[in-house]
């Protein structure tokens, strides 16, 4: 025997040796916010490496075992994300070997990892792009057998109100009824030349950056992530996200866009609602919308489900799994 096996096999293991000082069992024991590196596997083929934070628990079903094996869950991570990418098998894969790792004491087993996904999206008229930054989710758990998957995503997109338009486009023709009062023949060119004028159009509709929280519960495959496809949908279902590189042809583009989407939070939350509907892959689903108001100090937001028996609820907060967050 060496002097290393020597020393380690006179170390004490409390976890192992001892027993809990009060015995209960454990919904859910580990650690969060592990940094590590990652490899995305996304649904257009792409590879991405990102910075990761990482939550990895197991429950504790004997109710007199002290502790779990912390350091056993980290060296599963740290090997399974060193050798394969993310995606659906490796995370499977991982939960497994926790349990395994577990045996007697642990039948469930959870991991979530929390991601950029860094991705170029072109312009909305001019030959350029640039990068968008989207938070991205992913959460597995192996209960048994029974493997289920989650992804949360959080999309950025203007909202303008359209009560605000609304009492603008009255000020506009009040103004224009004063400016042409007593004119019974204004012809087309002084209108034309009216309404390119600053003090023509008088006011404006206010608008401001929104954001889209969006939570799936996907069917359980062994297909990637459908991160852009998620992405996409939602986008061309609000009509306005936000936009990286911006060229007057844009920002005209994004204003044209905006004028004939006006919408409030209910009228964002219906759009994701009907969008997600639709995708079968989606087995339940939660949503916030929450607009950052320009006219208030204060939030408006929606939040819409699928609406299914046992499913995720209208709470104030995202379903349960997912707010097992950085910081939980």
């Amino acid at each position: 025997m060496t002097p290393f096996e020597s020393v380690l096999r006179d170390m004490p293991d409390i976890a192992n040796d001892a027993q809990a000082e009060v015995a209960g069992k454990l919904a859910w024991v580990g650690m969060n916010e592990i940094e590590m590196p990652v490899r995305i596997e996304d649904d257009a083929g792409g590879l991405i490496q990102s910075s990761a934070l990482v939550t990895a628990y197991v429950n504790l079903i004997d109710p007199d075992v002290r502790g779990i094996h912390m350091s056993r869950l980290y060296l599963h991570l740290d090997q399974g994300f060193g050798e394969r990418p993310l995606n659906p098998v490796t995370l499977r894969q991982l939960l497994r070997s926790f349990l395994d790792s577990h045996e007697g004491l642990s039948d469930r087993a959870l991991i979530r990892v929390d991601f950029d996904y860094v991705t170029r999206r072109p312009a909305l008229e001019s030959d350029n792009e640039g990068w968008r930054r989207y938070p991205v989710s992913m959460i597995g758990i192996l209960e048994g057998n029974e493997f289920s998957l989650e992804m949360g995503l959080e999309i950025l997109y203007s909202s303008t109100c359209p009560c605000s338009a609304a009492l603008a486009r009255q000020l506009i023709q009040e103004k224009f009824r004063q400016d042409f009062s007593g004119q019974d023949d204004v012809g087309f060119d002084k209108i034309h030349e009216w309404l390119g004028r600053e003090e023509g159009i008088m006011a404006t509709p206010h608008s401001q950056r929104s954001a889209a929280e969006i939570r799936v519960r996907l069917t359980p495959s062994f297909e990637m992530f459908p991160i852009v496809e998620l992405i996409d949908e939602t986008e061309n279902a609000l009509k306005t996200p936000v936009q990286a590189t911006v060229k007057r042809e844009d920002e005209q583009a994004f204003a044209r866009l905006n004028g004939s989407n006006l919408m409030f939070c209910e009228d964002a939350g219906r759009r994701i609602q009907t969008a997600l509907n639709r995708d079968d892959r989606i087995l339940d689903y939660w949503a916030r919308c929450t607009h950052y108001e320009s006219l208030h100090p204060h939030n408006a937001v929606s939040v819409v489900t699928k609406g299914i028996e046992g499913g995720y609820v209208a709470g104030a907060g995202a379903p349960v799994r997912l707010e097992l967050s950085r910081t939980t």
